[in-house]
């Protein structure tokens, strides 16, 4: 098993992609006014969207604001393609916290347009996340509140026990679509109370009792033309 350190320089530096899994919480689902799946809803985002503890979350033009989902990241320890539900927790090599910020007006007109969700998901910054707990740390990933504040306001609290699809069940699912590589990290879904947070107010969120982050927002700046 890989130990923290090591796992995290993986993260970012080794792991291919962040595979995310929309409406795994039934509540959250119904607060946007979807239907709560039958089969998991999946999308990705690139790694260039990972944000370090005590950076900046950049709000593109011209938008004020962008929306927070706090979540449950697991990080993949070796290449897994077409794993079982009984040996895919074998294929883990921690954890972490991360957030899925959300461009929801983007979001929302790719959605009515019937068009993918990358624009809304994807940019710079839009993966803030956590170094790596090792699964020591983390006995049962199904037993963790998550939660988030904005300007010391309580936004979201929930626990992964509210997950609809489990973790053995997501790395089988995902990898009998697609090969996970040593460093991909799988993003497992919000509780619900999520909703804006807007240029110049700060985020904090955790995983109680071991681990929190920490980090500002703010414009992204458009490069000068010469």
């Amino acid at each position: 098993m890989a130990t923290s350190a090591s796992a995290y320089h993986k993260l970012l530096s080794v792991g291919t992609k962040i595979v995310a899994v929309g409406r795994n919480y039934a509540a959250h689902a119904k607060e946007l006014g979807n239907a709560v799946p039958k089969e998991p809803v999946l999308f990705l985002k690139p790694t260039s969207s990972y944000l370090t503890n005590g950076g900046t979350i950049e709000v593109p033009h011209p938008y004020e604001s962008l929306d927070h989902e706090v979540e449950l990241a697991v990080v993949i320890s070796r290449k897994a393609r077409d794993v079982t539900e009984a040996t895919a927790m074998d294929y883990v090599g921690g954890y972490a916290l991360a957030l899925d910020m959300t461009a929801r007006e983007i979001q929302s007109a790719a959605k009515s347009a019937g068009l993918p969700w990358t624009v809304a998901k994807g940019q710079d910054t839009f993966t803030p996340i956590s170094s790596v707990l090792s699964q020591i740390m983390v006995p049962d990933p199904h037993n963790l509140e998550l939660w988030l504040k904005v300007d010391g306001q309580i936004r979201q609290k929930g626990s992964t026990g509210d997950m609809m699809f489990k973790i053995p069940f997501l790395i089988s699912h995902i990898s009998s679509i697609m090969t996970l590589s040593e460093g991909d990290v799988i993003l497992t879904g919000t509780p619900p109370g999520v909703g804006p947070v807007k240029i110049g107010q700060k985020i904090d969120a955790g995983i109680t009792g071991l681990i929190d982050v920490h980090f500002n927002v703010g414009k992204r700046q458009i490069p000068k033309r010469s």
